[in-house]
């Protein structure tokens, strides 16, 4: 029996929630979840979208599973998802660019998985008006953060059995930020190069690293970079293989580990029984992994690539007219 926090956020997010809880309990995984609110609908009970709760059942439990959440105007807080990274110390935000269907991707050759420091870089949220004709924003960057998000993307690829880092930044104009990052990547690899050899180092600078992910991403295994390119490339990167939809994240720290999809909380679609489960269904097959329900994780993997590989129940995000409890019953059926 596992232990688990569930933040379902807002939105769609409950029933995806639901959704992936009950998929993963027809695997056969034991997983307690512990229930905490976040999001947008919980402001007038607890005066924040964030509750102290959220934060000290993940610290107990180490381990989260997490629904998108809306940032509420006026809140307090320019992003509830930055909020809970920081306070968590949730430095590492992986997101893995796997094609499961090829009938949605652009390249069948995609399998990436991109390293996105999380602390620090434009999303410190430095900025101030400069008179009243123009604005600035302090881009932070540390040899600390650095190099710890570097160290963590070569751990994954020793472990993973990946061929390639590589480090994606702007150096060539940002010379002292971007110049530090690449430096503390390339005293990351050096270190790695004396005891694991058969991993390859390389960097690109980030518009020219958006290219060859379009036109060779066969020749790109593990990409590690700051902040704001993270954001962009992963995102890139989500297209090339179908969508946000399809596209799975997680949020590590030395500690704790947050998985979560990487689309919004649609509240257009919200309590419609309309919504994608499957961007959550793929984080929750990286928790059970991170679990070590090595099994159940490849059961679910299968069954739900089988599903979308069909075509016959899809949701409309991926042009399909199924409902969230009909393609929850279809990857239950292939299990």
């Amino acid at each position: 029996m596992h232990n688990v926090t569930m933040i379902a956020g807002d939105g769609i997010g409950p029933e995806i929630s639901e959704a992936v809880a009950e998929i993963i309990a027809a695997a056969g995984v034991e997983i307690n979840w512990e229930r905490v609110e976040a999001g947008a609908g919980v402001m007038d009970k607890y005066g924040t979208p964030l509750p102290e709760e959220v934060f000290k059942s993940v610290r107990k439990n180490k381990v989260a599973l997490k629904g998108p959440i809306t940032t509420p105007v006026g809140s307090g807080f320019r992003s509830v998802n930055v909020a809970i990274r920081k306070e968590l110390d949730l430095y590492a935000n992986v997101r893995p660019l796997k094609v499961h269907a090829k009938k949605f991707a652009k390249d069948e050759n995609i399998d990436m998985v991109v390293f996105r420091e999380n602390t620090e870089g434009l999303y410190v949220g430095i900025e101030h008006y400069v008179g009243d004709q123009a604005a600035e924003s302090i881009k932070i960057i540390t040899r600390k953060a650095s190099r710890k998000i570097t160290e963590r993307a070569f751990e994954y690829a020793v472990r993973e059995g990946r061929k390639k880092v590589t480090a994606v930044h702007k150096a060539n104009i940002l010379k002292f930020s971007d110049g530090l990052f690449l430096e503390e990547a390339r005293k990351v690899a050096a270190k790695y190069k004396k005891t694991h050899p058969e991993i390859e180092f390389d960097d690109k600078i980030v518009d020219n690293m958006c290219m060859q992910m379009v036109q060779y991403p066969e020749e790109y295994d593990v990409l590690v970079m700051p902040n704001l390119y993270g954001d962009i490339v992963s995102d890139l990167g989500a297209g090339l293989i179908g969508g946000l939809g399809l596209a799975p994240g997680m949020n590590l720290g030395d500690e704790i580990a947050v998985f979560e999809a990487v689309h919004g909380s649609a509240p257009d679609i919200a309590g419609q029984n309309k919504a994608n489960p499957v961007a959550l269904l793929f984080s929750a097959v990286l928790m059970l992994k991170h679990l070590n329900e090595l099994e159940a994780a490849a059961r679910i993997e299968k069954a739900t690539s089988a599903v979308l590989n069909q075509g016959e129940v899809l949701t409309g995000d991926l042009g399909g007219s199924a409902t969230t409890d009909e393609i929850t019953e279809a990857i239950i059926a292939e299990l």
